[in-house]
């Protein structure tokens, strides 16, 4: 786990979040109908490169693009495709890894394209209120499942389900690390949370079941059911009182 309390360090891998706080902001005007996947993962591509990122997703155990673009029923690890293009009405859950002065960053958000349906609204909605939420608990002398346990919390009362087959995680020094953070468990288990620690908070919520499957691509999982999944994630720093958002 990468634990930061120098002042150096956090200012270099705030640099690193601040490539994936720009490149949401390009998105947000880009996703229009008829954009596809591969073109969007193109610009991003660029955009951390010119910036002096490095795609931290590309490559990755084989995975073949910088980004993750995960549509409608994709959960995660979505792979960016001429053939997916966007349409009116689509959610896309827009996921990106960056590393620079040595530190990763990683971040998610799910996008509506156009109009969207008053679920699929409802869904992105609560998934970002998870995150947010979860953030909160985030502090020095708490356990990891204070976090899974809001979370857990929200879902249950909104009537959806969090995914089970993928957790947060550690992030810095490495894309992944320890700890793991789950989107459920019961309050004040887990390791305790230190003062520095980055942590890589993501909610994965479905409309339908929890339950998922790996397409034969190896990377793509979807919902069992065809139901809409949102992810939304952020790279935070453990605090005293309140965690620092990085990206």
């Amino acid at each position: 786990m990468t634990i930061l309390t120098n002042k150096n360090d956090i200012q270099k891998i705030k640099v690193s979040g601040e490539i994936i706080k720009k490149i949401f902001s390009y998105v947000g005007s880009r996703l229009v109908p008829g954009i596809s996947t591969l073109d969007l993962d193109h610009e991003i591509e660029d955009i951390i490169r010119a910036l002096g990122g490095i795609p931290a997703f590309k490559g990755y155990k084989g995975f073949p693009a910088s980004i993750c673009t995960s549509v409608n029923e994709v959960v995660v690890h979505g792979i960016p495709s001429r053939e997916t293009v966007l349409r009116e009405g689509d959610i896309l859950s827009l996921d990106v890894g960056v590393k620079k002065e040595e530190y990763f960053t990683d971040a998610a958000r799910t996008f509506p394209v156009g109009e969207i349906s008053s679920e699929a609204a409802k869904l992105v909605e609560v998934t970002k209120r998870c995150l947010e939420e979860g953030i909160k608990q985030a502090v020095a002398g708490g356990r990891v499942s204070d976090i899974s346990n809001v979370v857990e919390n929200i879902v249950r009362r909104e009537n959806f389900q969090e995914v089970r087959a993928f957790v947060g995680h550690g992030t810095g020094k490495n894309l992944h690390e320890a700890p793991e953070v789950p989107n459920w468990g019961e309050k004040g288990k887990g390791p305790v949370l230190k003062e520095g620690l980055v942590l890589a908070i993501e909610p994965m919520i479905n409309a339908g079941t929890r339950e998922i499957k790996v397409l034969s691509d190896g990377w793509t999982a979807v919902t069992i059911d065809g139901k809409l999944s949102a992810h939304f994630e952020d790279t935070i720093i453990v605090g005293q009182k309140e965690a620092e958002i990085i990206t």
